[in-house]
């Protein structure tokens, strides 16, 4: 079977995209998926989007992580799966569709900047020694000294996999203050089960968490993360997030056909 693939990538975390708005690309083939994304056999991705009809909005987006399973949101391939619906002509210069976690609205320029619209956020745990919160993926945040040589995969591992979060785990941001609305952050991600170069779902709850323990006042927040940088804003009160955005490059890497 041959299989006509996109692949995109925003600030380093890298997707394999697919049209099936014709509905031929076998949804629960978890080996395929896992094949397809997989980085010596495959062609290599942190996750796998199924761009898809929807009667109500101007597409759906269907998400696997690269082990094969659909997962939760994925806040980069939300903005890189823009850019592909531009590119096929789906959409212009403004959308809105629908993923698992519900409706998202985005924008994209020229230089194909794309703003993604993330779901509100109404509740921030602060715990002790971290920061608990869920953007579209729950995701575990974690201050700490000397973030370039800290061991992201064998300590993310071990949160991911601990008592904190059961079965279902969890994402494991570490984080650091480099200026007062500017943080750098290195992603350990459930389902890659690695560190990726980016994580947009990552960079959203840094923002938010940072704002809600006090490590800033802006409600404009600058993440820099090993594949580039990012931005988030949102409006904050009483604890509550809402128009909250995710903002960064959404890029085009090539197109092929794969025969499996």
């Amino acid at each position: 079977m041959n299989y006509t693939f996109y692949k995109y990538q925003g600030t380093g975390n890298d997707f394999v995209i697919i049209d099936n708005r014709l509905e031929t690309f076998p949804k629960n083939d978890t080996k395929l998926i896992e094949f397809l994304c997989d980085r010596r056999f495959g062609i290599g991705a942190d996750g796998l989007m199924l761009l898809e009809n929807d009667e109500s909005t101007d597409f759906k987006m269907v998400y696997y992580n690269s082990d094969g399973n659909q997962s939760s949101m994925c806040g980069n391939g939300g903005r890189c799966l823009v850019a592909f619906a531009k590119k096929l002509g789906v959409i212009q210069n403004d959308t809105t569709f629908i993923a698992v976690d519900g409706l998202h609205h985005a924008t994209i320029d020229e230089n194909d900047i794309v703003s993604l619209q993330m779901k509100d956020v109404d509740e921030v745990q602060q715990h002790e020694n971290h920061i608990f919160l869920n953007t579209g993926s729950p995701h575990h945040v974690q201050l700490v000294e000397d973030l370039h040589i800290f061991d992201v995969r064998n300590e993310g591992s071990r949160i991911r996999y601990g008592n904190l979060y059961g079965e279902a785990g969890s994402n494991v941001n570490f984080v650091t203050q480099t200026d007062e609305n500017k943080f750098a952050l290195r992603t350990y991600e459930r389902g890659v089960e690695d560190e990726t170069l980016s994580c947009g779902t990552g960079a959203t709850a840094v923002a938010i968490a940072m704002k809600s323990i006090g490590k800033t006042n802006s409600s404009v927040i600058q993440l820099r993360v090993e594949g580039g940088e990012l931005e988030v804003s949102f409006n904050e009160k009483n604890g509550f997030f809402t128009q909250v955005f995710l903002k960064g490059p959404a890029k085009f890497v090539y197109q092929g056909i794969i025969t499996v």
